[in-house]
């Protein structure tokens, strides 16, 4: 494969990958500051209440250690906007493993011991932490956590479901889920007078920046923030956790540079969460599958510290062309984690709900599912009336059909049995919207013939150093092995946070910019470059950001076969298929990567994630990866992962749409439908776990 070349799509490899594997890409933990301190955070044992007292004797008189900080002690904030981030402020417990106290003495162990050694007093009150469909406390909500309204309706559903010929009513749980990155939330901060400096594991260090500004009442210019390699994210680093806080706040009230490393069973409990969600889908249609009728209502959980709504039932507004429609999200504020992004929110849940329940009607229709799809294709998007930009879900469809050898499946389910394995196949469709953010990058021609191209861009390993380093050589004209890229630091022009599969397209529109008024300023140019080069900037603000008279969205579909043990209940995924419509795919290797490693985690949700709230102690009962499940290499079966070519100009300069998530969306109810089509036994809550089969396979 070529290791240069100006076309995109070319599978060039990741220019980081070196750095990663020999240890010398540094990460949030690993700047050995002079003096550095470290901090260990203590979490509320209780479900709700205040602290009363805390004592700290027996943490100060250990070896090594410098301070504990308390709500009594430790520096004031001003109030943040995202009040999750309000750490040590006061004496309120809104749940349990909020922070209550932080340990910082000169190695690692001795902030853990330290830790151990405080002793928090509490007046308890009442908690609840047990979601229910008719919560007494349940309301609609106003807003979902990405900016959506929470309820939408065109025609009238509720009178052409009761009058619907063929109906499904059915109702699908999803249990809290986790982010669980390899990297664990980290920062390491330093202080030089009044400037300060912070390393820190995050998905957008401009928007890092900005919060510590807010909270510590400097002007961002006086504070860098770097964050040059991220060990993942999925959404939970996509804004400031408490670590970046507690970090700064240590290292200001002891004078010395202080890391705080979140340990991994501490992460469930503040640095977000997928809120369950528990699903109503009510479908009608004609005998013919044309649907007439698509109800989806969701009930999920919020804190009392911030709202956050799980946007679950937003996907039923874009994916089926049906003349009466309703979509409505319910919350309950219980003394639960303020939950928070996690890869494809909304999405993923949703369309496991949608997508099964559209399986379901299938049966019940006797149709093929992949048919009842393409059938119920709408022109326009149904929530916006606006045309698509693009929309190729019906081609992914056939496509994925012919390459699983789909027409060859025979559609009753239960009969298919190699001994004691039972075996089935299923498809499901996915969506995910385009989202463009304003963005700025700078792009310098340099006299040795090289160039190098700059913007705050987080890579979280998806491979954006490399992409953005496609898109200016195919700007400027050049090889790729010329251009340099630089990203991950503050003082570099400002860029959005990674997440909503808006990064490389909201980045790369400004690269692409920057670099082709560069390529026309050196065009005009005669005689050599200066000795600092010659530079332009672009900044994408107003662009992309205008409001598009277009619905853009990435689609694609999945299939999956699985094997189902009736003597162990194991469920054994044995082929992943998916084929995604997303638009211009810059760099085959890194989207592949992008599309595999989404289904993988969405073959975890359908078979072996899955959380609980404890309802006596109020915490979530599987914190880390000894019962918090996710797929070992074992579990990953052969994953294929395939793209159409689609054209889409009304995108950005690239023609690209983002591919982070879309390969979760319809993993696991494409899981769900084989599960189904193997056993004849409809599955309605995740994960698919042994004993839940077993059960059901004995009539239980």
């Amino acid at each position: 494969m070529p290791r240069t070349g100006t076309a995109l799509g070319a599978p060039a490899e990741r220019r980081e990958g070196r750095e990663k594997v020999t240890g010398a890409a540094r990460y949030a933990a690993e700047y050995p500051l002079p003096g550095r301190a470290f901090g260990r955070a203590v979490p509320a044992s209780v479900a709700r209440g205040r602290v009363t007292g805390v004592d700290t004797a027996a943490a100060l008189a250990l070896p090594g250690v410098l301070a504990v900080l308390t709500h009594e002690n430790a520096p004031r904030l001003a109030e943040p906007d995202d009040a999750t981030l309000a750490v040590l402020q006061d004496a309120r417990v809104p749940h349990r493993g909020w922070f209550v106290a932080l340990a910082v003495a000169e190695s690692p162990e001795a902030a853990r011991a330290a830790a151990r050694a405080v002793r928090v007093d509490y007046a308890t009150e009442e908690h609840d932490v047990h979601l229910t469909p008719d919560h007494p406390a349940a309301r609609d909500a106003e807003e979902t956590g990405s900016g959506q309204p929470g309820r939408t309706q065109q025609g009238d559903p509720e009178g052409a479901f009761a009058s619907g010929e063929v109906r499904v009513d059915v109702e699908y749980r999803v249990p809290p889920l986790h982010n669980h990155p390899m990297e664990p939330h980290t920062s390491t901060a330093h202080w030089q007078g009044d400037r300060l400096t912070v390393y820190t594991s995050s998905q957008g260090g401009t928007t890092a920046r900005a919060v510590l500004a807010q909270v510590f009442r400097l002007p961002e210019e006086q504070i860098t923030v770097v964050a040059e390699h991220v060990g993942g994210g999925f959404g939970s680093k996509g804004t400031p956790r408490p670590d970046l806080v507690l970090a700064a706040l240590a290292a200001r009230h002891t004078g010395r540079p202080v890391t705080v490393a979140l340990p991994r069973r501490q992460l469930p409990a503040v640095v977000g969460h997928r809120a369950p969600t528990l699903h109503r889908l009510r479908l009608a249609a004609a005998p013919d599958g044309r649907l007439t009728a698509l109800l989806h209502e969701v009930t999920t959980h919020t804190s009392r510290v911030k709202e956050f709504v799980e946007p679950a039932a937003v996907p039923a507004r874009v994916m089926y062309a049906v003349p009466n429609l309703r979509t409505v999200h319910r919350v309950v504020a219980l003394d639960v984690p303020t939950p928070s992004w996690m890869r494809a929110p909304g999405e993923a849940p949703g369309m496991y709900a949608l997508e099964s329940a559209v399986d379901e009607l299938a049966d019940t229709l006797g149709m093929d599912p992949v048919e009842l799809r393409a059938r119920n294709e709408p022109e326009r998007e149904p929530d916006s009336g606006r045309p698509f930009s693009s929309r190729h879900l019906v081609d992914c469809l056939r496509e994925g059909a012919r390459r699983f050898d789909w027409a060859r499946r025979d559609p009753r389910p239960g009969i298919r049995a190699e001994g004691p394995l039972l075996v089935g196949t299923g498809v499901a469709a996915a969506t995910y919207p385009v989202q463009v953010v304003p963005s700025s990058a700078t792009a310098t021609a340099l006299p040795d013939g090289t160039f190098v191209v700059r913007t705050n861009a987080a890579d979280i390993g998806t491979g954006a150093r490399t992409v953005l380093a496609q898109v200016a050589a195919d700007a400027l004209g050049v090889p790729l092995d010329r251009v340099r890229t630089e990203v991950g630091r503050s003082d570099l022009p400002p860029a959005p946070l990674a997440g909503g599969s808006s990064g490389t397209a909201s980045w790369g529109w400004a690269v692409h910019d920057a670099c082709a008024r560069l390529a026309g300023r050196l065009a005009r140019h005669t005689g050599p470059l200066p000795d600092g080069g010659l530079g332009e900037r672009a900044d994408t603000t107003g662009r992309a950001d205008a409001d598009s008279p277009y619905a853009r969205h990435a689609f694609g579909a999945h299939f999956a076969e699985v094997a189902v043990d009736t003597v162990t209940g194991e469920i054994r995924v044995r082929r992943l298929l998916g084929v995604y419509a997303a638009g211009r795919i810059l760099n085959a290797r890194t989207a592949r990567s992008q599309f595999v490693g989404g289904m993988t985690m969405g073959l975890g949700m359908a078979l072996t994630e899955g959380s609980t709230t404890d309802p006596a102690f109020g915490d979530f009962a599987e914190s880390d990866l000894a019962s918090y499940h996710v797929p070992a290499h074992a579990d990953v079966p052969d994953i294929e992962a395939h793209w159409i070519d689609e054209d889409d100009p009304h995108l950005n300069p690239m023609g690209s749409k983002g591919i982070g998530e879309i390969g979760i969306v319809g993993t696991a109810a494409a899981i769900g439908n084989a599960v189904h089509h193997a056993t004849a036994v409809r599955f309605r809550e995740l994960p698919l776990t042994p004993d839940r089969v077993l059960t059901a396979l004995s009539g239980g």
